[in-house]
């Protein structure tokens, strides 16, 4: 317990400028994956056939699975439906196809007379309700942004507040950008995500700034970048044990959750790594380039103190 004591002494702060560099070409980098390869877009965003069936009895997933990939149906996703013996299989769009032909193909593909599994519905699922789908989800993404900037600039200054918003938009494209270069499939579940990801990095964000903005205020004849430094050292412990143990929570779903927490998993892992050092080298890199200082996060009172000192 007592290397968890230990504050470490590293100099974060004097590769300031080659970790920005490093994050302003990787996103860029990411930003021209997602323009030219483009996201892997999932049915919940192309649209879609939704069928159920009833099995007679409880049903492995992985059997459904296996059966649908046999037929030929390898982009299947398949999940329960209110119970084991009630599952849902979502299909890319059907060209030319009928609901008659659709049902009659995924039926055979699962033996249904064999088994006795029974369609209780089938239906067929337009873009526009993933165009929909994607524009809500982007409002969300931008509505938490919003807020975040608000809440960060409320609670800390403004400076800082940039700098946060930088690392959040930062952490999203690169996780996109990733994405795109592995064409992991994107789905409502890898929004989820990234949605997820930006209240983590936030999270790490604000334990930082709150150290800082302590040190500043007590220590003042100490230069910012020392203070950012030993702010940043003091929290790096926490990190590394709350980054670890959530990796090993992302690691245990990429490996056991099975293909419906694929891309979930594995976009939490490639952003928590990336949050590691946008928290440090974006957002109070940032609020160090912006100009923040001991008077920005004084009390009004203490300032004009201050002032006549």
């Amino acid at each position: 317990m007592k290397f968890f004591a230990r504050v470490p002494n590293i100099n974060f702060m004097a590769q300031r400028k080659l970790g920005l560099a490093v994050s302003a070409v990787l996103t860029v980098a990411a930003i021209l994956l997602v323009a030219i390869r483009g996201l892997n877009l999932g049915i919940d965003f192309t649209g879609g056939v939704l069928v159920e069936v009833e099995y007679p009895q409880s049903v492995e997933l992985d059997t459904v699975r296996r059966h649908l990939a046999e037929a030929g149906y390898e982009r299947a996703v398949v999940q329960y439906f209110g119970s084991t013996t009630a599952v849902l299989i979502r299909l890319p769009p059907a060209e030319n196809a009928s609901s008659a032909q659709v049902s009659t193909n995924i039926l055979r593909a699962l033996h249904a007379e064999e088994s006795g599994i029974s369609l209780r519905r089938i239906e067929f699922v337009g873009p526009q309700v993933g165009e929909e789908l994607a524009e809500k989800g982007g409002l969300a993404l931008l509505f938490a942004f919003i807020g975040i900037m608000v809440y960060i600039a409320f609670r800390f200054e403004w400076k800082f507040s940039v700098g946060a918003i930088a690392a959040l938009v930062h952490d999203a494209v690169m996780v996109l950008g990733y994405l795109a270069l592995l064409q992991v499939e994107f789905d409502i579940t890898t929004l989820a995500a990234i949605l997820a990801l930006i209240g983590y990095s936030n999270n790490e964000t604000i334990v930082i700034f709150d150290r800082v903005r302590e040190n500043l205020i007590h220590q003042r004849r100490t230069d910012i970048l020392d203070v950012i430094n030993l702010s940043v050292n003091q929290t790096l412990l926490r990190s590394v044990i709350t980054h670890l143990t959530t990796l090993l929570v992302l690691f245990a779903l990429l490996l056991l959750g099975g293909p419906s927490v694929h891309s979930f998993s594995v976009a939490l892992i490639f952003g928590v790594i990336v949050a590691t050092y946008s928290s440090i080298y974006i957002s109070t890199n940032l609020a160090v380039a912006l100009g923040v200082s001991r008077e920005d996060l004084l009390p009004p009172e203490d300032k004009e103190l201050g002032a006549t000192l």
